[in-house]
């Protein structure tokens, strides 16, 4: 049997492990001052390199539909810490230098937070709907994405109104699990982000027009049964194509998902495959 990692003896050790995470985080960007991006613009950057938005209230399963009400008020706090953030070439977007701990004092409701297959409530919980909305812009960009935490071992929730394909989210946990951008090129970067009554909207603008446009699709998507489990199944593409002449000069795999389901199956319209 192997042995137990201190973090799994139970909730207090995993309390200190997560503390000392945050906090060698936290000296880690402190020594990265000046590298981290922190400067806000609110006059918008000429070129609108893509833009998005997600709808804020999905059915998620039988999930309390109080918790994407509270997810609402979350991400209406977290959205301005971002909106007009600039990124210089050399410098890196860091999702939690820029939002900061989501607590209840500062406002923050408890909204759904997933976990290791599992959905529970949590105090700040639904921000990883705009860590998934910065990821699927960033996709569309020259901007490399310096960390990264999947969202797809498990797939939790029967698709609604996806507009993303599934396995381009992001895991987010306060300076634990990060998202973050570096931008290693001549352009000066601007992301814009906000909520209205229904949506959160996000658009990713620079300084100058980009010399590409970026593709992304999903293929190969199914579901598989394997044993008395269920797994869904894709592959996340990405092309590059030249705005002259229309020709792909690059294609690459950014994801390949291999997920658990762990919802009724009634719910899945394709037809399962027998792995």
């Amino acid at each position: 049997m192997p042995r137990k990692l201190f973090c799994e003896l139970g909730p207090r050790a995993y309390q200190v492990s997560l503390w000392k995470v945050c906090a060698l985080r936290h000296l880690r960007n402190l020594r990265c001052h000046g590298i981290i991006a922190r400067e806000h613009s609110e006059a918008a950057l000429p070129c609108l390199v893509y833009a998005h938005k997600s709808l804020i209230r999905r059915r998620l399963g039988d999930v309390d539909m109080a918790l994407q009400e509270n997810k609402a008020v979350n991400l209406g706090l977290a959205a301005p810490k971002l909106d007009g953030i600039l990124i210089r070439p050399g410098e890196t977007f860091s999702f939690w230098a820029l939002v900061g701990n989501t607590t209840a004092r500062k406002g923050y409701l408890d909204g759904l937070t997933l976990s290791k297959g599992r959905a529970f409530p949590g105090v700040g919980g639904g921000l990883c709907q705009l860590s998934n909305l910065l990821h699927w812009m960033a996709l569309h960009s020259p901007l490399e994405i310096a960390e990264h935490h999947h969202h797809d071992a498990y797939d939790l929730f029967p698709d609604f109104g996806r507009q993303v394909p599934f396995g381009c989210g992001t895991s987010i946990q306060y300076n634990n699990l990060d998202y973050r951008l570096t931008n290693n090129t001549e352009y000066v970067f601007q992301l814009r982000v906000w909520t209205d009554e229904t949506h959160l909207c996000g658009e990713l603008r620079a300084d100058k027009p980009m010399p590409f446009r970026w593709h992304v699709k999903e293929t190969e998507s199914r579901f598989v049964r394997q044993g008395e489990d269920l797994y869904r199944e894709n592959v996340i593409l990405r092309r590059t194509i030249d705005p002259v002449t229309g020709n792909t000069c690059a294609n690459e795999v950014m994801r390949r998902s291999h997920a658990k389901v762990l919802y009724d199956e009634k719910y899945i319209t394709c037809q399962i495959m027998e792995g």
